[in-house]
């Protein structure tokens, strides 16, 4: 197997990382990514097509020159490949969890009347989405990749209306108060399950930009679990639905907002 480097003078940050990632990803020879942003540098384990390889480089404009081309020894060819299988192990475990408590989140919110645990639950399905987009496009077309990505966003999009129309609705309506217990106790457990998705991220020690965007995407979700404790137990001490609906819309902005950066992904 081979392996080249490039030089790309202007690769700056995880933006035009993304961008490599989503031209060579069409690339059957292309094996493996290694991405050295501060010094401007892309390692690409492959089998042959250097050529189309390099025409995909220059396609982007983005200053690119090969700097180095050699065999791969076999240890390192099976220890990056190792990397890349372990780094979609884990992927596809954290999205069993993050989809396993979308269930859990949205049949609990529904039958306890809490906004807040139905937010978080289209979160933890937000960041599936995610997720399963990243594991789905792999060795696809980027066609392919846009129309899924723009599928994906404007059906996260379509839950976040609903649900901020839902939240005005019960402001204005006379609804009962959220059970707090099952807030507190299932927003306890999908925090363990997150905590338990960002140590398995956190132990790969990868610096790639996907990987680190996984990362803060968990921590986002552990701040937003806490969020919903805090509202149960407000909601507790001042047996009002505010907690909980405030708390439902704040995060259904999030999921807004994270809907809006997937659509400009896939134009």
């Amino acid at each position: 197997m081979n392996k080249t480097t490039f030089r790309v003078n202007q690769m700056d940050c995880p933006s035009e990382e993304n961008l490599i990632r989503m031209k060579l990803d069409n690339i059957e020879a292309v094996k493996f990514l290694d991405f050295d942003i501060p010094n401007r540098q892309v390692m690409i384990l492959h089998e042959g097509e250097l050529e189309k390889i390099r025409e995909s480089f220059e396609s982007l404009n983005l200053g690119s020159s090969i700097l180095k081309k050699e065999k791969a020894a076999e240890e390192e060819e099976e220890l990056m490949l190792a990397e890349n299988t372990g780094q979609k192990k884990m992927l596809w475990t954290v999205l069993g969890i993050n989809f396993a408590f979308f269930v859990i989140e949205i049949t609990t919110g529904l039958l306890s009347d809490s906004m807040g645990l139905v937010a978080d639950s289209l979160d933890m399905l937000a960041d599936a989405l995610v997720y399963g987009l990243s594991l789905f496009a792999i060795g696809s077309t980027v066609k392919r990749k846009k129309r899924t990505a723009s599928l994906s966003g404007y059906f996260q999009l379509t839950l976040a209306i609903v649900g901020i129309a839902e939240v005005i609705r019960r402001f204005i309506g006379m609804e009962e108060l959220p059970e707090f217990r099952t807030m507190i106790i299932v927003s306890i457990l999908a925090l363990l399950a997150n905590s338990f998705s960002l140590y398995l991220l956190q132990r790969s020690k990868s610096k790639e930009a996907h990987m680190q965007a996984s990362m803060i995407f968990t921590s986002n979700d552990i701040i937003i679990n806490a969020g919903v404790i805090v509202a149960g137990v407000l909601v507790y001490f001042t047996e009002s639905k505010l907690p909980d609906l405030i708390i439902g819309a704040i995060v259904f902005m999030i999921v807004t907002r994270g809907a809006i950066r997937i659509l400009k992904l896939g134009r």
